[in-house]
């Protein structure tokens, strides 16, 4: 293993060992509090551009699952078909794992898809750090190449360019799950990012699902119902998905849902304006409450930005808020079948209290 150093953008160092891929590398620091999920996470397109740390201690210890996809396409055990994170840091790498469904370690893994990871570092304290000056841009720079600085930069990028489909793709029903006699409900997904589980989660239930790239306009499309996914940046970067939005809200009241990026995009078509948080949501362990209600759910999270609830329009109101501080969760129109949630109910790693979301969408088509 060859000596790291972790370098942020105030200056501090964190020293450690690279266990995956060797190259250096420049991205958003962000911190993950979840103990397990890091095959889901790091498949997660969400986290484009961004170098992950994960505050649990013991890292690797259950390896990797196959990289096998479904005849649909989507694939069996991840989020999407690649490795998304610009890196990985942990405090202690497992070297030897042991599960029934490993098909290699995940240093294996690292160095075939030539993501780095660092190994040795004191997440925690690294936590602390992020927590108390929020996200910040950090370089991992190999100790026997010290000129070999990389740059990078997440403010301005649209990444759900990046990652987003380019061509329009469909999804069949899973077999069995629509009614004798009745015809599944076609449902476009804007893609900004979307985690495969979303997709999963309206095919199970009956849904032939219409991909669509994340500025395509859909607006004269056959269709019963808008899914809005989720996705990595800034939701100010998306300017055109929004419009688009607006477009289809103006000319039918078809059931819309939306989900992390898509609780932002469906806000910002509904006038609200978005914030950078300190230090952003991610973890299995998110408490939100469902307003005018006392019902709690702990969810599955993974965002950098909200929606300022006090900036949305007169038609439209709160539907769940975060119980830590208080951020928007979900918002909903008073009278059409508009609503979505910050939080992910497909969750994938995580709890699945919330995944309720999918069978109201799919119940008002």
């Amino acid at each position: 293993m060859r000596n790291v150093t972790l370098l942020l953008d105030d200056g501090q160092k964190f020293k450690g060992k690279s266990f995956g891929y060797d190259k250096p590398v420049a991205g958003e620091v962000v911190f993950n509090t979840a103990m397990t999920g890091y095959p889901e996470s790091l498949t997660d397109p969400s986290y484009a551009g961004q170098m992950m740390v994960l505050t649990y201690p013991l890292v690797g210890n259950y390896g990797v699952p196959p990289f096998t996809f479904e005849a649909n396409g989507l694939p069996t055990f991840m989020e999407s078909d690649k490795i998304y994170a610009s890196a990985i840091i942990v405090a202690d790498y497992c070297e030897k794992y042991s599960h029934w469904n490993a098909k290699e370690s995940l240093a294996e893994w690292l160095q075939r898809e030539h993501v780095p990871g660092i190994t040795g570092i004191d997440t925690r304290e690294l936590t602390k750090v992020l927590r108390e000056h929020g996200v910040m841009m950090g370089k991992i720079i190999f100790d026997d190449e010290p000129d070999n600085i990389p740059e990078a930069h997440y403010e301005g990028v649209n990444f759900v360019d990046q990652v987003s489909v380019k061509d329009v793709i469909t999804y069949q029903p899973v077999e069995g799950s629509v009614a004798e006699g009745q015809k599944a409900k076609k449902v476009v997904l804007v893609d900004c990012g979307v985690k495969a589980n979303i997709i999963r989660c309206l095919i199970n239930r009956g849904c032939e699902v219409i991909r669509v790239p994340w500025n395509y306009d859909y607006t004269d499309m056959e269709f019963d119902g808008l899914f809005l996914a989720n996705g990595p940046g800034d939701p100010d970067m998306c300017e055109d998905a929004v419009a688009i939005i607006r477009k289809q809200m103006s000319k039918s009241d078809k059931p819309i849902c939306g989900i992390c990026m898509g609780n932002q995009l469906l806000s910002k078509a509904a006038g609200a304006k978005i914030y950078k948080l300190k230090y952003g949501h991610r973890s299995h362990n998110q408490p939100v409450r469902m307003v005018g209600t006392n019902r709690c759910f702990v969810t599955s999270q993974n965002h950098g930005y909200a929606v300022d609830a006090t900036t949305l329009g007169e038609e439209w109101e709160e539907l769940f808020v975060n119980m830590n501080d208080g951020s928007n969760e979900g918002i909903r129109h008073k009278t059409k079948p508009w609503f979505s949630s910050q939080f992910h109910p497909e969750a994938c790693s995580g709890p699945v209290d919330t995944e309720f979301m999918f069978d109201k969408f799919v119940s008002a088509l």
